[in-house]
């Protein structure tokens, strides 16, 4: 039964479907279609048949690798679900897709092992101010009560948690609940609306004291409120909606529900929540700071289609927007419409338009990015939110058979950094490779597999390289000489070069202390040509780095001698002079920052000196109760398995971010290996 507040929101609704790895948000998803009639009958994940995960990569992995998208339409108003991946690895589609949302349900379990990868998304919504609403999954599975849960739910909240329901048990399986705003008592039947019933006898005195402390917390900041209940007046039922919605809007409470989504329970009760208590479009403009001035939407999401070409799942956040728009975006460039449709999957509908509140997918903006703002006033349109992008923890080097296809190569994999800006592709000057980064093993082996399905381009993948380096111990004096005749002109060139070590991370510096002519200042910087090729293949192998060149002495041939004849001399010198320098490898040394429950911090201080780190030390993680930062020196050649080690350690929600700091001597068998290892390459 609907009890009206007298606010509630007009207009369309985005709501955004979040939680933990494998927590049912895609089963919900399902179960909300099809108690709203937008599909005949519930799928299963596990039988591939659900409209969420409708891509063949992850159906193959049975798991959520990005953002769904479903419109439906409950009592007459029109719904858009949005439901995001729950790995850590495939987060950025909810990062650009929260700035949309009017209010996000967090989905979870009763199982208190992934308090901390809903506290990194409660945590992410905070920074937002999004309002949210806690839905506790698979309350059939579990033989925790809600009250019990929310004690170790709690600390991962920082806003309060408000029961709204009370379980009724049968044994141990609940069989129904209890509506503390209603004061009215349902049993459940799969997949049909719950059915009222009396008031369980046994539950009277424990619904009276649930509600008696829902009603409190909503008095925190509701005085009239406060007054009714220090005065034993029972408060008019519509205050008591009026205070859920408004406060759940301003961000001072999260309400909690249950049921499962499986087996369509508790699915009703969510949805009238979301219709009386959720805010509208009107609240999330005026979160999001906009102004309204003719059309304004935001970019959700991207994904290029196999006929349709790109798609940009939009909220339009005031206005409407129509086939033929044109928009402007963030530098002012212009972008026109080619379609509206509304989406239910994987499956475009085409609309007339978008209006206010509308979540639709609009055609052909090429020059438009996820996460960006778009309106129809020309020129740059200023952006309402700033979406961080999470840096790439994992690499590999990717390329393709033929060299020919290495321009298909990029061009798809530029397509999937707009559908996933999480990934990104690097050039690597040093190691002449390109590395494709992402956020875990299974995130890059999903890319590859749709550079493959999606795009047609296979790809092969290999370790990257080490950015090693090698430099000398001490210095030598040592002469190259280039002479060479054959008839007619002959070739000369004659140098002496003092070659000596310099600071680390001092680079290279050529100097010159001739005197008298012996080497004519014409040949004097192709000395220095010769002895800059020279050095990017020292004696190990590898570039040489923190020394100096200088030309001190020589001799030349007033006919043979030339450049190339010097350039020549130069690098014999370098061939034969370096090895006496007593080479050593460089290896890079980087800065990592890892941030981990604090449960986790001695077993991440294992691993990071199993990997030949020196820790920094740790202290706690700012603004994250319960979490720490471990600072430490790595190389770079051991930071390949870290984040996979990291994942394991803390149950999936250990990250870091590292930076190159500086180059360190490698010797003994490790650095043997190395040499060695690129010897086989060159052979």
């Amino acid at each position: 039964m609907d009890t009206p507040t007298g606010r509630r929101p007009q207009g369309s609704r985005c709501i955004a479907l979040v939680g933990p790895y494998l927590s049912g948000k895609t089963t919900l998803l399902e179960a909300i279609l099809f108690r709203t009639g937008a599909i005949p009958r519930q799928g299963r994940v596990s039988d591939k048949s659900t409209v969420g995960d409708g891509a063949p990569e992850a159906r193959a992995h049975g798991m959520s690798i990005e953002l769904n998208a479903a419109t439906t339409t409950y009592l007459g108003d029109s719904y858009t679900f949005l439901d995001c991946p729950g790995s850590v690895e495939f987060a950025q589609d909810q990062r650009a897709a929260l700035a949309g949302a009017d209010v996000a349900v967090v989905v979870c379990e009763a199982d208190d092992k992934k308090a901390p990868a809903l506290q990194l998304i409660l945590k992410q919504l905070d920074e937002i101010n999004l309002p949210r609403i806690l839905f506790i999954n698979k309350v059939d599975k579990s033989d925790s009560s809600p009250r019990n849960v929310l004690e170790w739910l709690q600390p991962a909240s920082s806003k309060p948690l408000i029961l709204r329901q009370l379980p009724i048990m049968k044994g141990s399986i609940v069989t129904g609940f209890v509506d503390l705003a209603l004061e009215r008592a349902f049993v459940y039947q799969e997949h049909l609306e719950s059915k009222l019933i009396d008031m369980p006898a046994d539950m009277a005195e424990l619904e009276k004291s649930q509600r008696f402390a829902m009603l409190e917390r909503l008095a925190d900041h509701d005085d009239e409120l406060m007054e009714q209940l220090l005065s034993d007046m029972e408060p008019p039922r519509d205050r008591i909606f009026g205070d859920l919605a408004s406060e759940l809007a301003d961000g001072f409470i999260t309400p909690v529900l249950f049921g499962s989504a499986e087996h369509g329970t508790g699915i009703e009760r969510l949805l009238k929540a979301l219709r009386h208590e959720a805010p509208g479009i009107a609240e999330t403009a005026k979160r999001l700071g906009l102004k309204p001035n003719g059309t304004t939407i935001q970019v959700l999401k991207t994904f290029h289609t196999a006929h349709g070409g790109k798609l940009s799942l939009s909220r339009v956040l005031s206005g409407e927007v129509a086939d033929g728009a044109v928009l402007y975006g963030a530098e002012g460039h212009d972008n026109r419409v080619a379609g509206v449709f509304s989406l239910l999957g994987s499956t475009p509908s085409k609309v007339q338009k978008g209006i206010a509140g509308d979540t639709v997918a609009l055609g052909r903006l090429d020059g438009a990015r996820t996460g960006e703002t778009l309106s129809t006033s020309k020129g740059s349109t200023p952006q309402l939110v700033k979406v961080e992008t999470a840096s790439g923890v994992y690499g590999f080097a990717i390329s393709v058979a033929d060299r020919k296809d290495e321009v298909k190569l990029t061009s798809a994999i530029g397509k999937l950094v707009e559908e996933d800006p999480s990934l990104s592709l690097e050039h690597s000057h040093d190691t002449h490779e390109m590395v494709l980064w992402g956020q875990g093993e299974m995130h890059l082996r999903v890319a590859l597999e749709k550079l493959m399905g999606k795009f047609g381009v296979h790809a092969n993948a290999k370790p990257r390289r080490i950015a090693y380096k090698e430099t000398i111990r001490k210095p030598v004096q040592i002469r190259g000489r280039h002479k060479k005749q054959s008839g007619g002109h002959g070739q000369y060139g004659d140098v002496v070069v003092e070659i000596k070590p310099l600071p680390r991370g001092s680079g290279f510096e050529f100097t010159d202390s001739i005197t008298g002519g012996v080497v004519p200042k014409q040949y004097i910087p192709a000395v220095e040509q010769g002895v800059r090729e020279w050095m990017g293949h020292g004696p190990l192998g590898f570039p040489v780095v923190d020394f100096a060149v200088n030309l001190s002495d020589g001799s030349y041939h007033d006919v043979d001698s030339s450049e190339m004849a010097f350039k020549t001399a130069a690098r014999i010198a370098m061939t034969e002079g370096m090895p006496q320098c007593s080479p050593v490898l460089l290896e890079p040394i980087v800065l990592v920052e890892i941030h981990v429950p604090s449960d986790a911090t001695s077993r991440i201080n294992q691993i990071v000196t199993g990997h030949r780190g020196q820790l920094l030390g740790f202290d706690g993680r700012d603004g994250w109760p319960g979490w720490d930062t471990v600072k430490a020196h790595m190389p770079e050649s051991e930071m390949a398995s870290l984040i996979i080690e990291l994942r394991s350690a803390t149950a999936g929600v250990g990250t870091f971010t590292f930076t190159l700091d500086h180059m360190a001597e490698l010797t003994g068998r490790t650095a043997e290996q190395v040499v060695a290892g690129r010897k086989a390459e060159a052979a």
